[in-house]
């Protein structure tokens, strides 16, 4: 089985193609913690399962947190698919279109390792909501939507001081199925600083796509950045959000870091 790795702002990626049905879909998530934790001396945040398309898509994308749990999409890992799609000829010219749970995901490619998508639109706003104590805002993106607090707070705390507040707004009573977490501040004109503790990986990653979005998207209806060309600074890279109405659009390097075979799928 061949294997393809991305890196997309700091975020690791394995991809799988599927077309075939080779692969048991109920293998997906046991593949998923066993690939991302085992096999890759640098790990890797996601899996994506490429199967064949329903919608009139390019393709139709699986994603799996490197514990095994679901998500209804990745913007860092889409705009990786979107590179992989171009490059391996799943998609006719520049535009990659990404069948996943959360809706259809269009992509752009802007450079050779450059890639613009548009994420989901907000199926859910809610600017203030009180969770644990802490004044956030809500949004998801996408019908199923991906879950997202958003909280403006101070970032130059001790990392473990915001990750113990990230952790306990993430399973918060006030956020059912419970959320990814952006604390963030506003550093200059249309500029962002900005770490997310996200669900299935349970910690701060290098970046999060629809977290970066979501919380433009939220800063925006705050009046606190204008949404357009909005530099977001994360631990792994310089992320550019657009926005246009209730479209998102994400800017950010899609990155092949290898290649390889498995011997053989693991168990």
């Amino acid at each position: 089985m061949h294997f393809w790795k991305y890196c997309g702002a700091g975020n690791d990626f394995v991809i799988l193609e599927n077309f075939d049905g080779s692969i048991a879909p109920e293998r997906y998530a046991a593949l998923a913690a066993t690939l991302c934790r085992e096999h890759f001396s640098v790990g890797a945040d996601g899996l994506m399962v490429l199967e064949p398309p329903a919608q009139g898509g390019d393709c139709r994308m699986r994603f799996y947190n490197r514990d095994g749990s679901t998500a209804e999409m990745c913007g860092n890992g889409a705009r990786c698919l979107c590179r992989h799609c171009h490059d391996r000829g799943l998609a006719s010219g520049p535009v990659q279109r990404i069948e996943t749970p959360a809706g259809l995901v269009t992509g752009r490619r802007i450079a050779a390792d450059r890639y613009r998508i548009r994420l989901n639109r907000p199926s859910v706003v809610r600017l203030h909501v009180e969770a644990e104590g802490v004044r956030c805002a809500y949004l998801e993106l996408g019908e199923p939507g991906i879950p997202h607090a958003v909280v403006l707070t101070e970032l130059d705390r001790p990392r473990a001081e915001l990750r113990e507040l990230a952790a306990r707004l993430r399973s918060s009573p006030a956020f059912p199925r419970g959320a990814n977490v952006n604390l963030c501040a506003v550093t200059g004109e249309n500029r962002v600083r900005l770490l997310t503790f996200e669900r299935g990986v349970e910690d701060f990653t290098l970046a999060c796509g629809t977290g970066t979005g979501a919380t433009v998207a939220a800063l925006a209806r705050l009046g606190l950045v204008s949404g357009g060309g909005t530099q977001v600074q994360t631990d792994g890279g310089l992320l550019s959000v657009d926005l246009d109405g209730e479209d998102i659009d994400l800017t950010g390097p899609a990155e092949l870091t290898f290649t390889g075979d498995l011997p053989e799928l693991p168990a």
